[in-house]
């Protein structure tokens, strides 16, 4: 193992099943490293609580041990506050906000996992663009970290760090909040060590002291956030706010930047930079009417900014659909075309499925609970089974409308030995693990959910997929209802499925999006990258409109006479016209999970 400087654990250390393969930076409060999950296959960031001036590595161990006994208390407060964060952020799912996949405590410390995220700090990108942005660039910029903070702020959690520096821009300028600093604002207030604590020019007068009628709220977040808004315009942070409280010198915006930018957006910033807290803006809400900025236009993410009106009208729609007669396919989302046609995947597809089967034992698929049936207990007396009834009209264009053959009456003879149980049908989640299982590990193929939990007939789920090869993306799913397998891009409305090396593909792309539309449980996603483009008619795919489906009786038909294979829905690749190609894939599983 290569030993690192300073208090992080070697590389190739193992912290439950997260292999360290790298250190992407180590602070006065934690170390965060680059790590493998041995678990799911996939390259996460893993943080540990490190504050240094309390505590040390113990040599050749992954053991943290305070310095002395009376570090102790300081310690164990910033612990406690290092796990909270990683609760406080576990409880959000938005594009700007840090994600949380899980936290625990161990080695005397404690460590969360999020994912490996890479970018340009905005205070960098600010620096190499060199002028001062536009703006409606600073708009575009800083309205997805708007909405994320009125998200937090409407659970009375508040940032209290926002700076240029704590700002990630990710591919295509998407912003990213960074570092919460729970643990380091415990332990400086404990120790007095404000200056570690506060940023100069964007901490507000109540963050410097304790002062009867000073608390903190929204309006401090909202301070910082002018500041930076400052620093972006006149290339340097306003004068720190205990100075301004003394002797406020500082020439307004308005005055400063007059001409380049409008007259609303600089007063709204000005507002947002007073220094006394009740002359703020006391809400986002109220700071994005102040700048001019439309609320409505940066990300599909609004869980508080929706309108009674438009939550009626979302659950109005979801409610046609259920009605509606077109086939249902996936018992999860709602697919809007731009025409505004409307499809209710909940119900029958265009083949009645099997019985439900017992449910998988593992899988590496599910972040929430999957629903399963009971597995059918076996008849006690053999009689032979009538045929099954035609499925109902809304469901039978491809189906022999005759009507079945006559029943022949069961014989009358017992037997004197229970016969053995019947096989159940495959999960249909078990052919997308054996599909994974047969990916060739050399090609990385990454999905990043924006909403790993989206609410029924609010929330419209997106993802973005990225590569390490070229070639041509598929995305298979089985719905919440466990009853459908479909192939989901491409579909009829999008069938462009190209996708260039580490370049993200975004989807749903314009023209169509998802509303959730129940019931709650897990949809269970495959991400799939050929050379060239596939053919999935061996594995029974049957065509519709607007997915391609996998009938879960034709399927398992198929899985019984190969054996027990089942990662045969992948087909095969059509090298014709493409050049050289192969039949290996890239592939990576993630699910989004549908809540009441």
């Amino acid at each position: 193992m290569d030993e690192p400087p300073g208090n992080a654990l070697p590389i190739g250390s193992r912290i439950a099943e997260f292999e360290i393969t790298g250190i992407v930076g180590e602070g006065g409060f934690g170390i965060v490293y680059l790590a493998y999950d041995h678990s799911l296959e996939r390259s996460v960031a893993l943080k540990e609580y490190m504050p240094s001036s309390l505590a040390a590595r113990v040599a050749g161990s992954s053991e943290v041990r305070i310095k002395t006994r009376r570090n102790a208390e300081t310690f164990k407060a910033g612990l406690r506050s290092f796990v909270n964060e990683a609760k406080v952020l576990a409880q959000f799912d938005h594009p700007a906000l840090v994600k949380v996949y899980r936290f625990w405590e161990e080695n005397g410390t404690a460590y969360m996992v999020m994912p490996y995220y890479q970018g340009i700090t905005l205070k960098d990108w600010l620096r190499e663009h060199g002028e001062a942005p536009d703006e409606a660039t600073l708009k575009h910029l800083l309205g997805p970290v708007l909405e994320a903070l009125d998200v937090i702020h409407r659970a009375q959690i508040f940032h209290r760090d926002i700076a240029p520096d704590n700002i990630l821009l990710l591919d295509g300028e998407r912003p990213l909040l960074l570092d919460f600093g729970a643990a380091r604002r415990v332990i400086g207030d404990m120790t007095q060590a404000l200056t570690v604590i506060l940023k100069p020019g964007y901490a507000p007068i109540e963050q410097y002291a304790e002062v009867p009628g000073m608390k903190q709220g929204a309006f401090t977040d909202i301070y910082a956030l002018g500041a930076l808004i400052y620093y972006a315009i006149v290339g340097r942070t306003p004068p720190p706010s205990v100075a301004r409280m003394v002797n406020d010198g500082m020439e307004p915006l308005a005055t400063q930047a007059a001409g380049r930018y409008s007259a609303q957006f600089l007063e709204g910033v000005d507002r947002c930079l007073a220094v006394r807290q009740e002359d703020r803006p006391q809400s986002i809400r109220e700071m994005w009417g102040l700048l001019g900025i439309d609320a409505e236009q940066f990300t599909q993410v609004l869980p508080s900014a929706t309108t009674d009106d438009e939550r009626a009208r979302r659950l109005e729609e979801v409610d046609k659909a259920s009605r509606s007669p077109l086939p249902a396919m996936l018992g999860a989302l709602l697919l809007v075309a731009a025409a505004g046609a409307a499809w209710y995947f909940a119900g029958s597809g265009p083949s009645a499925p099997p019985e439900r089967a017992a449910p998988i034992a593992e899988t590496t698929v599910a972040t929430g609970p999957a629903d399963a049936a009971e597995p059918p207990s076996p008849p006690a007396v053999a009689t032979p089974q009538p045929e099954p009834s035609p499925p109902p009209a809304a469901a039978v264009d491809s189906v022999d409308m005759a009507p079945p053959p006559a029943v022949v009456p069961p014989p009358t003879v017992v037997p004197t030995e229970t016969p053995p149980p019947v096989a159940a049908p495959p999960e249909p989640v078990s052919f997308l693990q054996a599909a994974f299982q047969g990916r060739d590990r050399g090609r990385r193929v990454d999905v990043e959910v924006n909403r790993s939990r989206v609410r029924i007939g609010r929330d419209k789920p997106s993802f973005r997929v990225r590569s390490s090869d070229s070639g041509y993306l598929y995305v298979f799913m089985v719905g919440t209802d466990s009853e459908h397998l479909i192939v989901l891009f491409p579909n009829r409305i999008d069938g462009d499925n190209r996708i260039s090396a580490d370049a993200p593909l975004t989807l749903p792309r314009s023209g169509w999006s998802f509303i959730a539309g129940g019931p709650a449980g897990t949809n269970h996603l495959l991400a799939l990258v050929s050379d060239a483009p596939r053919d999935f008619s061996s594995g029974g795919v049957e065509h519709g409109e607007p997915f391609d489906e996998f009938p879960l009786g034709r399927i398992a038909e198929l899985s019984a006479r190969r054996g027990g294979e089942r990662g045969f829905i992948v087909g095969e690749a059509d090298c014709a016209g493409a050049g050289a190609c192969n039949d290996a894939y890239g592939a990576t599983l993630f699910s989004i999970e549908e809540i009441d």
